[in-house]
């Protein structure tokens, strides 16, 4: 259960401050400040005060009982194999889960998912390999050969959850978090194209499937999964039978496959189907030319929108009768913050339904 003081830590978490700037707003010395958030030192009903104005909350975020955890497995970087996420970013990510996990918990007690896929776990080290696992995977659910349609709505399938975040600026593709009694939450950056989206949730997919705790090699194992998960070794090898390697054969396959022309690059050195000068030389054109960050945005194709959580927002409203002011108070946040957490049309088409509990 949290305690006022790690409520205090969440906030400034949550806005991206340090404890000397938060302690500066608040009015006490920063020691004293570093003792409230570890309970050493009461947060009197008068600094929760200070603090709901300091980081622009209402006093009621400090009256959260929910468990607050700590980091996620694994936090995505945008450039895969670069250390380019700071501890300040881990944080204000933990925050924002946490909020989001804590928001979860009070919307589904007033409505149901209908689930129809189940999410299978598969130890990583108790099987061959991440590839055999994510084509166990695609077995388990019935998938047919080809392209994945659409990937969110797959995994919205199978009861995850899936978000948008800008993630504060930082340079991170998408985050999982899968809480005791919860249903798995993975969100994803909205500023980034559908191709490295797609990518992502797939990865993500692969930890939820394959991942309990951090080890040295689960980043390189996710990728292994989402590459074959979206890219399967038979199919891929029929695509590559008797056609060279070009740039111009990854720019023509990549809206076919919904992929980046680096993602099919990398599943074609999976399996061997180019050599090492032959990927070399791509990845040094492809380099040359910029698109290692953005890809031509002629090749760009449409986000698979997220359903669940925008269905579960539009449920509040307009079946259960929940106001605004009802909804902010729900989720102890002002309107500023609700809106950026939840950017959603009220008049979406298409959402899938969900049962109301009574």
């Amino acid at each position: 259960m949290s305690t006022r003081g790690s409520l205090l830590r969440l906030a400034r978490h949550l806005r991206g401050f340090t404890q000397t700037k938060s302690a500066e707003k608040i009015g006490v010395a920063q020691a004293v400040y570093s003792r409230m958030e570890n309970d050493l030192v009461e947060v009197d009903d008068g600094t929760v005060t200070k603090a709901a104005s300091a980081f622009n909350l209402p006093k009621e975020f400090f009256d959260i009982t929910d468990p607050v955890y700590g980091p996620p497995v694994s936090v995505h970087a945008m450039f895969r194999g670069a250390a380019r996420v700071s501890a300040r970013d881990v944080d204000m990510i933990s925050a924002e889960l946490n909020v989001r996990l804590m928001h979860l918990r009070r919307f589904l007690e007033n409505v149901e998912l209908n689930r129809s896929l189940d999410l299978p776990r598969l130890d990583v080290e108790r099987c061959e390999s991440p590839t055999e696992i994510a084509e166990t995977v695609r077995r388990h659910w019935g998938m047919p050969d080809g392209p994945v349609k659409n990937l969110t709505r797959l995994l919205e399938r199978a009861g995850v959850i899936v978000g948008y975040s800008d993630f504060g600026g930082a340079v991170v593709s998408g985050v999982t978090f899968a809480a005791p009694g919860q249903p798995p939450l993975i969100l994803l950056n909205h500023d980034h194209p559908a191709d490295r989206i797609r990518f992502t949730l797939a990865h993500e997919l692969g930890h939820l499937v394959m991942h309990r705790f951090p080890t040295p090699e689960m980043e390189n194992e996710a990728n292994e999964f989402a590459s074959v998960f979206l890219f399967p070794r038979k199919e891929l090898r029929e695509a590559f039978r008797g056609r060279k390697l070009t740039l111009a054969l990854l720019a023509a396959m990549k809206p076919e496959r919904k992929m980046s022309m680096q993602s099919i690059l990398y599943a074609a050195q999976r399996e061997q189907i180019v050599t090492k000068n032959q990927a070399n030389y791509l990845w040094k054109q492809i380099s040359a030319r910029g698109w290692k960050t953005r890809e031509p945005a002629s090749l760009d194709f449409e986000h698979d929108p997220a359903s669940v959580l925008p269905t579960i927002i539009k449920t509040h409203i307009e079946d259960l009768g929940f106001r605004p002011g009802d909804l902010l108070k729900l989720a102890r946040l002002g309107r500023a913050d609700f809106d950026r957490l939840y950017p959603f049309d009220s008049d979406e088409q298409g959402l899938p339904r969900l049962r109301i509990v009574n």
